[in-house]
């Protein structure tokens, strides 16, 4: 079995990859070449050496024919540029979100017209592309039946990108599986160009005893999801089989990564517990109204039924995700910190 990873150097891309090696195996079929594609290298201590990996380094569109020399039978497609990158510059996420998106799918499809398999892909969007059309919260929780009105440029490409790949995988060209993830956090190393970054900022930093700025008002809310939460839906979403069934997918239908639903105060009173208000005094609050106008259009409570219908769930709070982080970066905590929250 042959996968492609696009976005294979991003976070949850290293993830995604160590766990498919990890396996060997997709559905009990041994995988024979793992194709990681990215616009930059994967980093030192990444895949590079194992004897499944091949590495494909450049822009997606213009290593298509080299990934695609030989057939494919799955393709993750995390690539994409991010919220904050998109909103900042339209034509950026057209080109990336949008056009890579359809070449790929362009290939695919030419891949199982001339005789090959028809391509198992996965494709990771986004809450984005809910909107949210009050400051307040949703009378009900956010389902993957609540129809999807994007305030952003990301979450309406990433909401074109999903009719797209419904209407191909209806047609046969592809067997299409969306994903639609969470304000991932905690995410480790230096921030991203995402709206959210500040997310895993105001734990990451704090953590390592730096002091950071939190650029949403405290009381905002979001939905959030551990890097482990996501990579393990990412992986089951890949897995399920298409049919009527409630562990299977219907079509292209997309499934929300089960998430918490926190607030920045709250997200920072957990901290406080194990870390002590010396770490939590280190985030200080300058709102950045561009920041928030793109993070407050995002629904931040989720009915989590389909997740579960395929065995997913969300952490059970908060405080376990700070120390999952924890327990997979020591190396990120000050000194004082690691034995509280060994």
């Amino acid at each position: 079995m042959r996968i492609v990873v696009t976005g294979a150097s991003g976070f949850v891309g290293r993830l995604l990859v160590r766990e498919l090696l990890r396996a060997r195996s997709f559905t009990g079929v041994p995988i024979t070449r793992l194709v990681l594609v990215d616009r930059v290298a994967p980093p030192d201590d990444g895949p590079t050496a194992d004897a499944s990996a091949q590495v494909v380094t450049g822009d997606l569109v213009d290593r298509l024919a080299e990934v695609f020399a030989e057939p494919v039978d799955v393709a993750f497609h995390l690539a994409a540029a991010v919220s904050a990158e998109c909103e900042a510059d339209f034509d950026l996420g057209m080109r990336v979100d949008v056009d890579a998106t359809r070449a790929l799918l362009d290939t695919e499809r030419a891949q199982s017209a001339t005789g090959g398999p028809r391509v198992r892909m996965v494709f990771t969007s986004s809450i984005a592309v809910y909107g949210r059309p009050t400051a307040g919260n949703h009378s009900h929780p956010i389902s993957e039946t609540t129809l999807p009105t994007p305030r952003s440029s990301y979450g309406t490409q990433k909401l074109m990108c999903e009719h797209l790949i419904a209407d191909m995988s209806r047609r046969g060209y592809v067997g299409g599986r969306v994903a639609r993830l969470m304000t991932v956090a905690v995410r480790p190393g230096r921030p991203n160009a995402a709206a959210s970054g500040f997310v895993s900022g105001i734990i990451r930093e704090p953590l390592a005893g730096r002091p950071t700025v939190c650029l949403v008002a405290p009381e905002l809310t979001l939905a959030l999801a551990s890097p482990r939460t996501t990579v393990q839906a990412l992986l089951r979403i890949a897995e399920a089989e298409h049919g009527d069934g409630p562990d299977r997918i219907r079509g292209a239908a997309p499934i929300n990564v089960p998430a918490l639903t926190v607030s920045v105060a709250d997200m920072l009173d957990t901290l406080r517990r194990p870390a002590g208000p010396e770490t939590t005094d280190l985030v200080t609050f300058t709102p950045d109204p561009s920041v928030e106008s793109v993070v407050a259009s995002w629904p931040a409570d989720f009915d989590n039924t389909r997740a579960a219908h395929l065995g997913l769930r969300p952490h059970t709070s908060f405080e376990a995700v700070v120390r999952d982080y924890a327990a997979d970066h020591p190396e990120a905590l000050a000194d004082r910190l690691r034995p509280r929250l060994g």
